[in-house]
């Protein structure tokens, strides 16, 4: 495995990504930091109601692990998941009006940033609950067990999830009943505004999970490629009917929690050195050019990128609002004894 793998109780990997999937992971990664980086700007001049909660900075986990899963694999999201939504092919487009409430959203702009779902694309949804989207997997997970299917779940949480007793109800299940689910947790530091090393009972996730008896890894977020090939190894122990696989994707969000965020919780100088030596594009082109595959034209592949975020704006903002529901459905009449 990638030296970019801290620990890991998952034995192999699968062999180096060819250069064309390397590229594409970088095109999809570019595609996503455009994305946040319109959404940002588009929710700060109200254009995008509710606010919204940025991937900047997680990309990796998003590509690294959706790259690795079958089309019709499962994944579940959390409150901060457009970068699950469109690592697994929800369009831009689709994406973009749904944020702006517009009816050609991929939720048909009733759901917005935190509710964005797709069974077109085996995507279950992310969701306000903190670390529900981890036990939306474990139901797919139980559903492909008992009809025998060749197939997956992924549910994502953060550290704060970590913290939730529903997570590791569900972990305990997924365990016990030998599921094909892949629980990754995306630890980027920050629950809200509380840094882990003061909510963290034990200083370690991974070690809570190693508790439950299931294959544990705990993987540099930041490289796309140690992320790919430890859940391509998750992947393949669940197909074969092993059971369920904890991932820690140790990661960083550059904005802060939600939009609006004043960040006084952390410094400038930790997020600008995550921003640099850390951030996961860098940190592809670098595996790039150090492969001898070439340096790739990176301002031609973000043009590329800004481009199609440009045109979803502009299909989002032409898209009509959701046409209301009617206002003369009969309601059952109130018992008599509850008037």
């Amino acid at each position: 495995m990638s030296d970019a793998v801290v620990s890991s109780d998952l034995p192999g990997s699968e062999p180096s990504a060819s250069a064309p999937t390397l590229l594409e992971w970088l095109r999809t990664m570019l595609l996503i930091r455009a994305f946040e980086r319109e959404s940002v700007r588009l929710s700060v001049v109200g254009k995008i109601p509710g606010g919204i909660h940025s991937s900047e900075g997680q990309e990796g986990v998003a590509v690294g692990t959706i790259s690795a899963l079958a089309p019709d694999d499962v994944v579940a999201g959390t409150h901060r998941s457009h970068h699950h939504a469109l690592a697994k092919g929800l369009t831009p487009r689709s994406v973009m009006a749904e944020l702006m409430g517009k009816a050609d959203g991929c939720a048909g702009g009733r759901g917005g940033s935190m509710h964005l779902a797709s069974t077109e694309h085996h995507f279950l949804g992310s969701n306000g609950i903190v670390g529900a989207g981890l036990g939306l997997a474990m139901g797919a997970a139980l559903a492909f067990r008992m009809q025998g299917l060749p197939r997956v779940a992924v549910g994502y949480f953060g550290d704060g999830g970590a913290n939730t007793g529903r997570v590791w109800e569900t972990i305990n299940l997924a365990a016990i009943w030998d599921l094909p689910l892949i629980a990754v947790c995306e630890n980027n530091l920050y629950a809200v505004e509380t840094n882990i090393a003061y909510s963290l009972g034990g200083g370690s996730i991974a070690d809570r999970a190693r508790g439950f008896g299931l294959p544990v890894v705990v993987v540099d977020g930041q490289d796309v490629v140690a992320v790919h090939q430890v859940t391509h190894a998750a992947r393949e122990r669940a197909i074969a009917g092993e059971g369920p696989t904890f991932i820690e994707a140790q990661t960083y969000r550059y904005e802060g929690h939600n939009v609006g965020d004043v960040q006084n919780y952390r410094t400038k100088d930790e997020v600008a050195e995550w921003r640099g030596a850390g951030d996961p594009i860098m940190r592809l082109v670098g595996r790039l050019a150090s492969a001898g595959l070439g340096a790739p034209d990176l301002a031609a592949i973000r043009a590329d990128a800004e481009s199609i975020v440009a045109d979803a704006i502009e299909f989002a903002e032409a898209s009509p609002w959701p046409v209301p529901p009617a206002h003369d459905v009969a309601w059952p009449a109130t018992p008599a004894g509850l008037r």
